[in-house]
């Protein structure tokens, strides 16, 4: 795929001002694209705006209107399924594109066991999870965590897997349910952190109780479909040679394209090892500490004691059946846990 084509997907309801600053960038910085707009339903200010920014790009726009507002994951897929190029991107009004953003997701399409891929966000609206890639070494990362504010969708994938599943929420269920579809196919989600795009504040609608109560629908049901989720604290010992890790970094970064999450204690020597590999840019999901090398078990002590205060369903893992080491009480082997994903 070395030229795709590309749609551009961008689901409006009001805010005429953002929603034009947004499709003015979109303009400036997407030579090549073909826009999508759909109006899910908004004012005659808005319609009109968008109308405006429509007509005069002929066959490389589209304007789909509803005429109510039918939700965010509807309005979305409508626009999914007007779209017939190589690549689907969908940005929401409350974002700016900037030079260079689609060349860099472009590229990052190019792999092709690729089908879902991020940008980096900065600004007030960026979610915390993506407003900095903090391993800025990795130029690209598997993630399990991506936002609607903007997302490129492969057509190849969308053809097997479908779109979005409106009966869940419009956030985080609907999209990690959308990740695990896409890799039950085969296709890898990650970040890139070469896109770089401006969040401003996301709109929230309807109350907190009924997002809440949607929330907790939607968790029910991808449980249902998927299992439970688990966040797992990894210690492989002081004297364990990393070369000996392959296998076991493997099945880690498979239990995080599940939605599993890893931390990983390691010693000053392993960590650098780590790094030389490369798995240090395996998966969002794997989050590695290092521990202290003056008197590293007094230090694995105080962090393991930290992250069960922090997290206190993290379940620890020792690498060896027989490793005793202080704070690893209550621990599970290795073995427990690559046996466990094996069986899913």
């Amino acid at each position: 795929m070395t030229n795709p084509s590309i749609d551009i997907i961008v689901p409006v309801w009001n805010s005429p001002f953002e929603t034009r600053a947004c499709l003015a960038a979109i303009l400036r910085h997407s030579p090549g694209a073909r826009m999508i707009v759909v109006d899910n339903g908004s004012s005659r200010e808005t319609e009109l705006m968008m109308e405006e920014f429509s007509e005069p790009l002929g066959e490389q726009g589209l304007f789909i209107k509803s005429e109510r507002n039918i939700g965010l994951v509807p309005a979305i897929n409508r626009g999914l399924a007007r779209s017939d190029g190589d690549l689907a991107i969908i940005v929401r009004p409350h974002v700016l594109v900037t030079p260079g953003w689609l060349d860099a997701l472009r590229e990052a399409a190019q792999d092709a066991s690729v089908g879902i891929v991020s940008p980096v966000f900065s600004g007030s609206g960026a979610s915390q999870r993506l407003a900095v890639n903090s391993r800025h070494d990795c130029p690209f990362i598997e993630t399990f965590s991506v936002s609607f504010s903007a997302l490129l969708l492969k057509s190849e994938m969308r053809v097997q897997i479908g779109c979005f599943d409106e009966g869940l929420d419009s956030g985080e269920w609907c999209l990690i349910d959308y990740i695990r579809r896409a890799w039950s196919k085969g296709y890898r989600t990650g970040v890139t952190s070469r896109s770089r795009l401006i969040c401003s504040q996301e709109p929230v609608f309807g109350s907190d109780a009924r997002r809440k109560s949607q929330a907790h629908i939607s968790w029910e049901h991808y449980r249902e479909l998927w299992g439970i989720s688990r966040h797992y604290g990894v210690y492989f010992g002081a004297d364990t040679d990393v070369a000996a890790l392959a296998d076991a970094m493997e099945t880690i970064r498979e239990g995080s394209r599940r939605g599993h999450r890893f931390t990983l204690l390691l010693h000053h020597r392993q960590a650098r090892e780590f790094r030389r590999c490369g798995w240090n840019c395996l998966h969002t999901g794997i989050d590695q500490v290092r521990l202290s090398m003056i008197m590293p078990q007094r230090d694995l002590v105080r962090k393991i004691g930290a992250l069960r205060e922090s997290a206190p369903e993290m379940i620890m893992v020792r690498w060896q059946d027989d490793a005793s080491v202080a704070g690893m009480d209550m621990s599970i082997p290795f073995a427990d846990v690559a046996a466990a994903l094996r069986d899913v």
